[in-house]
């Protein structure tokens, strides 16, 4: 008997041929007729939300998470946005990248093809439903989705809207499977499905994604955490590191993309760090430093050496002071997540070093971290921030959802 997994991927399998057959006009019009179902059904998901919210509140879950977890009309708008951008995005599918010719006379091409059958295990965020389905349908995959329970409520309902527009549309609707039991056993069993599935892509926290790094048969596509850190260089200007850190750490506080760290040059500091800490301490942000930042503010508590390398995905964050940009980016290099990183100066050359020899998937000048995002890069949305270094990294969009094949034209060559 057929495990429930199996069938799964069996289903999802016979969808990926259909999926890989679709024309871009086609999958347009479908993510279109979803992006419409999801806003003319914001009503009902709102209503399976709120049980998932209530759930969580019931187990204490702290308010950072909650609000990864909770939908409102705007993001569900955001969720049709994305799929509509992402309608009117280049389809990379068929795309040639390069067509040479031997010296045989064999025209040897390599071209843009979909991944297949794209797994995908996350935690807390509804908008993953949405986003995963539309970057796979654009690139001809089917998408197999397994989420948290915290969400389950909220994921069916998405689901049960993206298969309704589908429907009307007359696609496949099989392109898109929910994994609706969120037991352990199922989850572990889906990263066992190498041959059913192509390719599996945690989104989650650290323990999730190590679950599945070291339990996995199926290949993965690492999406890291973000132990992400803003350096105050010495020649920063200081109302813009100000404003930077402030919206880098409390935007939002349970995202992979928020600051986490602060590094601040000890020429700067103490002029710069006491307005630093006035913004932070406005939105209730615990403040944890080394002896030289304490020295500075009294607002700032003690910093273990477990601080430096902590993902908070809460009002927490840490604070060290640096006597050069070489010590920063030792600093950095050695407890960031390679995830998103920030330099906040007016010294172009530093600006420069910082970018080169910082060892992370996006490295910005004078920039929040929060712009590290499929739809801020302009990809419509994304499958996830992957922070390892084969096939893709950073914010992954269309084209990290597919792989290339060879396609060879002859005239009757035989190999001598």
């Amino acid at each position: 008997m057929e495990s429930y997994m199996q069938m799964l991927t069996d289903c999802a399998k016979k969808a990926a041929v259909e999926a890989a057959k679709m024309g871009t006009a086609d999958k347009n019009r479908g993510l279109l007729a979803v992006a419409d179902e999801l806003t003319a059904q914001q009503d009902m998901i709102l209503e399976e939300n709120a049980k998932d919210l209530e759930a969580a509140k019931e187990k204490g879950i702290k308010q950072s998470l909650i609000d990864r977890l909770a939908l409102s009309e705007k993001r569900i708008a955001d969720m049709a946005e994305g799929l509509r951008q992402i309608a009117a995005l280049d389809d990379p599918v068929g795309e040639v990248l390069y067509m040479k010719t031997r010296p045989n006379g064999l025209r040897i091409g390599k071209k843009r093809v979909p991944l297949g059958v794209v797994g995908i295990i996350y935690e807390s965020r509804p908008n993953v439903t949405a986003d995963a389905f539309g970057l796979c349908f654009k690139t001809g995959n089917a998408a197999i989705l397994r989420g948290g329970s915290d969400a389950i409520h909220s994921n069916q309902a998405i689901v049960r809207a993206i298969k309704s527009g589908l429907r009307k549309e007359k696609l496949c609707q099989d392109v898109v499977l929910l994994v609706e039991d969120t037991s352990r056993e199922v989850a572990g069993e889906m990263m066992k499905m190498h041959g059913g599935i192509d390719v599996l892509i945690p989104r989650g926290g650290a323990g999730l994604i190590a679950n599945v790094v070291e339990n996995s048969t199926v290949p993965v596509i690492e999406t890291g955490t973000g132990n992400c850190h803003v350096y105050v260089d010495a020649s920063a200007d200081i109302r813009m590191a100000a404003d930077i850190v402030e919206n880098a750490k409390t935007q939002r506080l349970g995202v992979c993309n928020a600051c986490e760290s602060l590094v601040v040059h000890s020429e700067i500091a103490p002029e710069a760090l006491p307005q630093i800490v006035e913004r932070l301490k406005a939105h209730d942000v615990e403040i944890r430093g080394d002896e030289r930042a304490r020295a500075i503010s009294e607002e700032i508590i003690p910093a273990s050496e477990e601080d430096w390398g902590t993902e908070y995905l809460d009002a927490i964050i840490s604070v060290k002071i640096v006597d050069s940009i070489d010590e920063a980016i030792a600093h950095i290099n050695k407890y960031n997540t390679g995830h998103s990183e920030s330099i906040i100066t007016n010294d172009y050359n530093n600006a420069l070093k910082f970018q080169d020899e910082i060892d992370a998937a996006a490295v910005y000048v004078n920039a929040s971290t929060r712009f590290t995002d499929g739809f801020e890069f302009g990809f419509g949305a994304e499958i996830g921030i992957s922070t390892q270094k084969l096939h893709a990294r950073g914010p992954m969009g269309l084209e990290a959802l597919t792989t290339t094949k060879y396609v060879i034209f002859g005239n009757g060559q035989i190999r001598k």
